[in-house]
């Protein structure tokens, strides 16, 4: 028997191959009303009330390098992920639960730091920290969080409801995780570059980043857009689709996209860059626009809105309108700064198997 490697069909096709295996069992539970495939799953409490949950997990030396990343800062992003995905639902967060795998040689106090960051940024969202689980690690440190939050029947959105005609919207401005993710890297590998060379590493690091702490603030503190849910329930707004942006505009609209049996357009002209990450790639010599699409970890929200809400948003100075769905067989389609359309299709978001 040949084995195929993960490698060779990549996360999400791994993902719909687990999801064939698990379906008989979502009949199993009649309550549930969305299982794999959306940035949560959803069931039913009541006639007025659903539950959404999700998981996620962090490994060192693939999501975090300790390197670059304080413990407190790695404890609040473990939690903002995580609260961007319920907000992704149009949904409130309400419990959360821990689970590490810790190196045995691990201080005690770095773990409360960890702990200290997820806790101030649970108190900031508004949610509990109610238990979780500990585990040694043979490797590095690995950090799993479930979370589950609260919506109505009503306000409840999920990524298969875009429609040809929609608005394509996003909140706040992107590259600026990317950007900051740049700069660490860079400066990690002048301070490997001097271990190596048995030289002395005396720059001032803090010092030395202070120029580039909106950038990097962006990839190790991201902020999870609750205002905006809270935006759309005080107005009444629920988008007809919408994703967190976690691997890149470009991969999460290819999601909502497929999700939905649409296809879109969007525009380079209108894409928000957030203004720090453009003077980054201009002194590193990069394309700001990839960062925008592909470069992730933005945890914006990426969302489609009904020709006839417009209005609803244009008090909003945060949501930008780039672009409109269309017909699937069009595909996914990207109109340059010079007019001219190019496919999205091939643009590589994050995949943890094909890097």
């Amino acid at each position: 028997m040949s084995y195929k490697a993960i490698s060779d069909i990549g996360e999400f096709g791994l993902i719909d191959r687990l999801s064939k295996l698990v379906e008989p069992t979502l009949s199993e539970v009649p309550s549930l009303l969305k299982g794999i495939g959306d940035d949560c799953a959803v069931w039913r409490l009541s006639e007025t009330s659903l539950q959404v949950a999700t998981t996620d997990l962090l490994a060192e030396q693939v999501h975090f390098d300790l390197l670059t990343t304080p413990l407190g800062h790695l404890g609040s992003k473990c939690i903002s992920v995580n609260v961007s995905d319920i907000c992704a639902m149009n949904a409130l967060p309400d419990y959360a639960l821990v689970s590490l795998a810790i190196p045995n040689p691990f201080p005690v106090e770095m773990i409360e730091e960890l702990y200290r960051g997820m806790s101030h940024a649970a108190s900031g969202y508004g949610l509990a920290i109610a238990g979780g689980d500990t585990s040694a690690s043979r490797s590095g440190l690995v950090i799993t969080i479930s979370m589950t939050g609260r919506t109505t029947p009503e306000r409840l959105c999920m990524r298969s409801g875009a429609q040809p005609g929609d608005l394509v919207c996003v909140t706040g401005t992107l590259g600026g995780s990317a950007a900051g993710l740049k700069v660490l890297m860079r400066e990690k590998n002048i301070m490997i570059d001097h271990i190596s060379s048995n030289e002395p590493y005396s720059r001032d690091l803090m010092a030395d980043l202070q120029e580039y702490g909106e950038a990097i603030r962006h990839h190790l503190l991201p902020a999870a857009r609750l205002d905006t849910v809270r935006f759309f329930h005080e107005n009444g707004i629920t988008p007809s689709a919408m994703i967190d942006v976690s691997d890149g505009i470009g991969s999460d609209l290819r999601h909502l996209c497929s999700s939905s049996g649409t296809g879109a357009t969007i525009y380079e002209s209108r894409i928000p860059i957030n203004p720090k990450a453009r003077e980054i790639a201009e002194e590193l010599q990069e394309d700001v626009i990839t960062w925008a699409l592909a470069g992730g970890e933005d945890y914006e929200l990426l969302f489609t809105l009904p020709q006839e809400l417009a209005g609803s948003i244009d008090g909003n100075r945060d949501i930008s309108v780039i672009g409109e769905i269309t017909e699937k067989e069009t595909g996914i389609l990207l109109t340059d700064m010079y007019g001219m359309t190019v496919s999205l299709g091939d643009l590589g978001g994050f995949d943890h198997f094909r890097r």
